[in-house]
């Protein structure tokens, strides 16, 4: 194979490599010894872990069953502005969480725009908090995702069948019945259980919207053992049955996902004639409830954008700071693990590590070892790039491996004959080829960072964090309208700094 005429070094991928694993096991390690398990777990924590797999669940199904009808309508429709339909429906994964959860409440909340307008018809309110705002949150972030997924299973199917079935003049239910339900029961059940883990392993949402005991998430039971009782040995406890559950749910997620090609068309244009009058009211519920909160934070924070305390602004710069070297810090990682999974491709599972462990349980395993010999809250925001960069790696070896195989398999051999080594390799021929991918990988990586509430607040003082957690106190201080602007300037700095590093690869590319 072309890598092995390349000799591409793998010492920079062994070492990158046990980096990330000493990490994650110096952190699991510490919450196992910490963990007292003959204290048991108490009423509370057992309806924490409860209510952690009963939103998950939810939010999954609802999700994958509401992307059903979007994907499949985006499918069977060509229109304008379908491109940037599609585009948009990754910007709820950029958008930072907690100002998704600003724009929900804006419309859902107590005084949006749903409760007005049920006042001025004499209807009760509706309340967010609870198990239904938690939900209403992870749906609002992962239909987005499950409808790409899906999208990209029937945009799999190959146009010659469509073609076929029109011939043997099927009908739409035959089309379902033969064609589309074998895509579904393929990468439905994938979708749904990404779905899953990610919503395992939410924090912000739960933090803001819980509203109480009976809506906490062990990710917020160990933020409040940690932050207001102090118990470590509770917050080790609960890191690691957060853990297994998680772990658990990952390895059930890779025996849902496809293990076959399901067939390769000639990429020609699927003329579809089985088109539905819903098709285009689907697309636009799905565009508005897409749309509406990202306008509702837009509407409420463009106000007071310039008069915003002055730790709003210091929080900015020490968010941008921590996106920065969280992105580079990725790459440092996520370069040489992918050149080494060209050799071995079972390396790039260690990429899944941020899916399989939480920041929480990563952030209270270092605060145990830290905190005897150092003062956790001058190490914050170092811990927090740190882990922001771990969390951000699956993403960018699934986005780095396949450009880095292809310019390889395409250039390697010649490479190699000209006795291109090392940096000069790099420099010439895989740099070049990979900074589209590279750009997007920065982008995704700092925007990730720049809105993450998570390890920093178990570390952080109050008056030193970073802008999620400004924004976090602002809205427990009720200073709703201080919180809107706040949120709006956290939205452009993460979609800047995305922007910045993708059309910095699209450029160069």
């Amino acid at each position: 194979m072309a890598w092995r005429a390349l000799q591409l070094s793998r010492w920079p991928g062994a070492l990158a490599v046990i980096a990330a694993l000493a990490l994650v096991l110096v952190a699991l390690g510490a919450v196992i010894l910490r963990a007292e398990p003959g204290r048991g777990l108490g009423p509370a924590d057992w309806a924490a872990i409860r209510f952690t797999v009963v939103q998950a669940a939810l939010s999954a199904l609802i999700s994958a069953g509401l992307a059903v009808p979007l994907a499949r309508a985006l499918a069977r429709r060509d229109f304008p502005g379908r491109r940037w339909l599609i585009t948009l429906l990754g910007a709820p994964f950029l958008l930072p969480v907690i100002v998704a959860v600003m724009g929900l409440l804006a419309i859902f909340g107590r005084n949006g725009w749903v409760n007005t307008a049920l006042a001025a018809t004499g209807l009760e309110p509706v309340s967010i908090y609870g198990i239904q705002g938690v939900v209403l949150a992870h749906v609002f972030f992962n239909v987005p995702l499950a409808t790409r997924l899906l999208l990209q299973g029937w945009q799999d199917i190959p146009a010659e069948e469509f073609r076929l079935a029109a011939q043997l003049r099927f009908t739409k239910r035959d089309l379902f019945r033969h064609l589309e339900l074998p895509m579904l029961s393929r990468v439905l059940p994938g979708a749904a259980g990404l779905v899953f883990v990610i919503c395992l392993t939410s924090f912000a949402v739960a933090l803001i919207l819980g509203g109480g005991p009976r809506a906490t998430t062990i990710e917020l039971a160990i933020y409040q053992a940690f932050r207001f009782e102090f118990d470590l040995g509770r917050a080790a406890l609960l890191s690691l049955v957060q853990i297994v559950v998680a772990l658990g749910a990952c390895l059930a997620l890779f025996r849902l996902l496809p293990l076959h090609d399901p067939g390769q068309g000639l990429d020609r244009v699927v003329a579809r004639w089985d088109r539905s009058a819903w098709d285009m009211p689907v697309i636009l519920l799905g565009a508005a409830f897409l749309l509406l909160p990202m306008l509702a934070v837009l509407g409420q924070g463009a106000s007071g954008l310039f008069s915003m305390p002055d730790a709003v602004w210091w929080a900015t710069l020490r968010s941008l700071i921590v996106a920065l070297s969280s992105a580079a810090l990725l790459m440092l990682l996520a370069l040489p693990i992918a050149t080494l999974s060209l050799r071995h491709n079972a390396v790039e599972a260690i990429g899944f590590l941020g899916l399989a462990t939480s920041p929480l349980m990563i952030g209270t395993g270092l605060f145990i070892v830290i905190f005897p010999i150092a003062d956790p809250q001058a190490m914050a925001l170092l811990v927090t790039v740190i882990v922001n960069a771990v969390m951000a790696l699956p993403f960018a070896l699934r986005i780095l491996v396949p450009g880095l195989r292809q310019a390889v398999d395409a250039h390697g051999r010649l490479a190699a004959s000209l006795g291109l080594r090392g940096a000069r390799l790099w420099r010439i021929v895989l740099l070049p080829r990979l900074r589209r991918p590279l750009g997007f990988a920065l982008g995704l990586g700092a925007a990730l960072s720049m809105g993450d509430l998570g390890v920093i607040a178990l570390f952080a003082d109050p008056a030193r964090g970073t802008l999620p957690l400004q924004i976090e106190q602002l809205l427990a201080a009720y200073r709703v309208e201080a919180a809107a602007s706040a949120s709006l300037l956290l939205t452009l700095c993460s979609f800047s700094l995305f922007w910045v590093f993708d059309h910095w690869g699209r450029r160069g590319a």
